[in-house]
């Protein structure tokens, strides 16, 4: 019987065929297809900001509930950085290592129960190999306990505006109430840059020698994008390969978060892809920090005895009957087989609609345009303070309301809706903002509450409102006009954060 050669090329045309749909589908899970990828691949998020203005590139489920892994590193950096800048700690302190720190599962150095490991050994450790057992070392050192320090953790990024995150460890092992989104993510590495200038090059470090070993950085980004400066990636089964970067170059400053790779490799192709297409449209003109100032750890917004309503948002997933046992969460740290089934069982993190008086009310917001603009972010929203019968007074309830700052604008605009006075302020240069609630008489009660807590430095300082519209509703910005200058503004937001205002200053 002769054999038909057609048949034969009909059937490897036909295979080519599905192979080349097979790869292009794996490349759309993190590539510059990024319009499409979030369809494919339910794990990516991503995110990049110009760091100088506050003007956003690009986004792409940044508020959706993320999976940190190894990027919880950054706050445990942030809260070493801060001890070590008030000289609670210092770098060649010995920290002692307890069996449970030891015991943390890889990445590790493998460090002895009995032996210490100095402060600056672990942030070495942290930014270049993420070591698990020398985060929780330093975890431990600081704060007491790891879940101590967690709260820690969780309490400062709530006051930094990263109200969508939760941390319940130092080192982002799996844990299904651990989670954060990409723009909170990037919101802590501008953090990160302008709190702590004098630490923050251990970001950029390539490798360094320990103990007779050559430790070197996780981080290949730093090495294939000119202007690269750190910051840190992660990986577990359940969030995939997430990094965020950090890049200074020729005046013009951004910062990036990618969630979800399917691979280092892909994720850290994404990522550079990211900054050569948006790097070009980064402003070289820098406006001033975007969190306006360090927050003061020593000032309490209000006092112990005050029924304070509950901070940042409720994740819309629970963990299983008895959690997780550590067996599983060590099969998944290493990737195994079993680590794989492990993860299919977490929870995959939603965003969680936020309605009526429960969404998060803002110390800015900004109008967002069409998601092919690029606009203002990174700005603090505040969630407003549930009603509720307090001990403490009226000034330390809203103190606690405008402390709780969330650093994404709630809803989603089609349109660029301008916002519109309430009520209209004289001639302003600059304004300053301090929050945004759903209720116009409720921000003129903040505004007076502020004015008389601050005193001579808002005496001239004229209190108004402004609406925007954000989709979901209207909220109405809290401001004070009668600024000239930035200097003026400035110093006006350093009297209100004084007295544990949330502020910034805005050009008018």
């Amino acid at each position: 019987m002769p054999f038909d050669l057609s048949l034969l090329r009909r059937a490897a045309n036909g295979l080519v065929k599905h192979a080349l749909v097979a790869v292009l589908g794996t490349g759309m899970l993190l590539s510059g297809g990024v319009g499409k990828a979030s369809a494919v691949n339910p794990k990516y998020a991503g995110f990049v900001i110009d760091a100088n203005n506050g003007k956003v590139l690009y986004q792409d489920r940044a508020d959706e509930y993320r999976y940190p892994a190894s990027l919880t590193k950054m706050m445990t950096l942030y809260l070493t950085f801060e001890a070590l800048q008030s000289g609670k700690i210092h770098k060649n302190d010995a920290m002692p290592v307890s069996a449970y720190a030891s015991a943390r599962p890889p990445s590790k150095l493998g460090l002895r129960p009995g032996s210490t490991l100095t402060v600056e050994e672990a942030i070495l450790s942290l930014v270049t190999k993420s070591a698990n057992d020398a985060a929780v070392v330093l975890a431990e050192y600081i704060g007491g306990s790891e879940a101590a320090f967690a709260r820690r953790m969780t309490d400062k990024a709530h006051r930094l505006g990263m109200s969508r995150t939760e941390f319940r460890n130092a080192n982002g092992l799996p844990n299904a109430d651990q989670h954060t989104t990409a723009r909170d993510m990037t919101t802590l590495g501008i953090a990160l840059r302008e709190h702590f200038p004098e630490y923050y090059d251990y970001f950029s470090t390539r490798s360094f020698s320990f103990r007779g070993r050559r430790i070197g950085n996780h981080n290949r980004v730093l090495n294939r994008y000119d202007g690269v400066d750190g910051i840190k990636t992660g990986y577990i089964n359940a969030s995939g390969f997430n990094l965020v970067t950090s890049v200074h170059k020729d005046g013009k400053s951004v910062v990036a978060a990618v969630f979800g790779g399917t691979s280092g490799r892909s994720r850290d192709d994404h990522m550079v892809d990211l900054l050569k297409r948006y790097m070009p449209l980064a402003s070289r003109r820098d406006t001033g920090p975007l969190i306006a100032a360090q927050p003061n750890p020593n000032v309490l917004v209000a006092s112990a005895d005050v029924d304070l309503p509950k901070r940042g948002p409720v994740p819309d997933f629970r963990p299983n009957e008895g959690g997780i046992s550590i067996n599983d969460r060590i099969a998944m740290a290493y990737g195994s087989d079993d680590g794989d089934r492990i993860a299919a069982r977490m929870p995959t993190p939603t965003a969680r609609p936020l309605m009526g008086r429960d969404a998060i009310r803002a110390a800015l917001v900004e109008e967002r345009p069409a998601a092919s603009s690029a606009v203002a972010a990174i700005l603090p929203l505040a969630r407003p303070a549930v009603a509720r019968p307090a001990k403490g007074s009226a000034a330390s309830l809203i103190r606690e309301a405008s402390a709780n700052v969330d650093v994404q604008a709630t809803g989603s605009v089609a349109q660029n809706v301008p916002a519109m006075a309430v009520r209209q302020p004289k001639d302003s240069a600059w304004v300053v903002q301090i929050a945004a609630t759903d209720s116009a008489t409720q921000a003129m009660t903040m505004l007076k509450q502020a004015k008389s807590s601050v005193g001579q430095q808002l005496a001239e300082a004229e209190p108004f409102t402004e609406s925007v519209s954000t989709g979901g509703g209207t909220l109405y910005r809290a401001r004070f006009a009668g600024f000239d200058t930035k200097d003026q503004a400035w110093k006006a937001c350093a009297a209100l954060k004084r007295s544990s205002y949330n502020c910034y200053a805005v050009a008018n």
